[in-house]
């Protein structure tokens, strides 16, 4: 199994980073791929990665909401550096749109902007997209088509109504413990081929419990996805770590 979706570098794992990836290991895990969200966090994101080379690996982008914080020079910047990391990027993302909490017209503007900017950027890198789309995924799955993204990955995807054209494009949906609380989610996880679905945490957030979450849930979502799709565990935990490989170029064997 493979954590598709995590953000390693948050200051909730500041202390025990570790022992985070020692519980990992142990638990049968055999990647965990980190998303950099913000400029700010690149240098510490790629330490983690070189420190734990072969087990996490990063996507790299700006987060939706983000986009007040970060000024049109720091975003060039970043692109730039993004061109040079090569093989320590595996993907594009998590970018997208945000409209629950971004509510303002020029700001969504400067969203759409972005968004095909880094687009753009994973066709020349020829990276796959992790894509954030909270409150806007039926714009943002028509962003995607005009401008012909095919290596997608939807992740925390919630919108039933549009999971038809996620399949019908040979898109990925990523899930997490969302579903546990989420009846939508479930009905998404039921009607959707589990050569499509990814697995993942977006730890130190969507804990099962309350607190900090962690990597290791994703056993959670795996148990979970069991039985709404009446398979066994085992199943689950093989296929859908390989499609989180395969989408990702990840050289793990599972």
């Amino acid at each position: 199994m493979i954590d598709g979706h995590c953000h390693l570098e948050q200051p909730d794992f500041s202390r025990d980073l570790h022992d985070v990836v020692r519980r990992c290991r142990e638990g049968g895990i055999r990647a965990l791929v980190t998303s950099c969200a913000h400029p700010k966090d690149l240098d510490l994101t790629m330490r983690i990665v070189e420190r734990y080379r072969g087990y996490v690996f990063a996507t790299l982008a700006i987060h939706p909401g983000h986009v007040k914080d970060v000024p049109e020079e720091e975003v060039s910047e970043y692109v730039e550096r993004l061109r040079g990391i090569g093989e320590g990027a595996r993907g594009i993302g998590e970018c997208g749109l945000d409209f629950k909490w971004v509510t303002e017209p020029e700001w969504r503007d400067r969203q759409r902007v972005l968004f095909v900017r880094f687009i753009e950027l994973a066709e020349e890198l020829g990276k796959p997209l992790v894509i954030h789309s909270r409150g806007a995924t039926e714009e943002a799955i028509r962003i995607l088509e005009e401008q012909g993204a095919e290596r997608v990955l939807m992740h925390f995807f919630t919108q039933r109504r549009s999971l038809a054209r996620v399949v019908d494009n040979g898109w990925l949906i990523s899930v997490n413990t969302g579903l546990l609380r989420s009846k939508t989610i479930r009905k998404i996880v039921r009607d959707t081929p589990i050569d499509r679905i990814v697995l993942e945490t977006d730890a130190p957030w969507m804990s099962p419990s309350g607190g900090r979450n962690e990597p290791t849930a994703i056993r959670t979502v795996a148990e979970r996805i069991a039985r709404v799709k009446g398979m066994t565990f085992d199943r689950v935990w093989q296929e859908c770590g390989r499609n989180a490989a395969r989408f990702y170029g990840l050289p793990v064997g599972l």
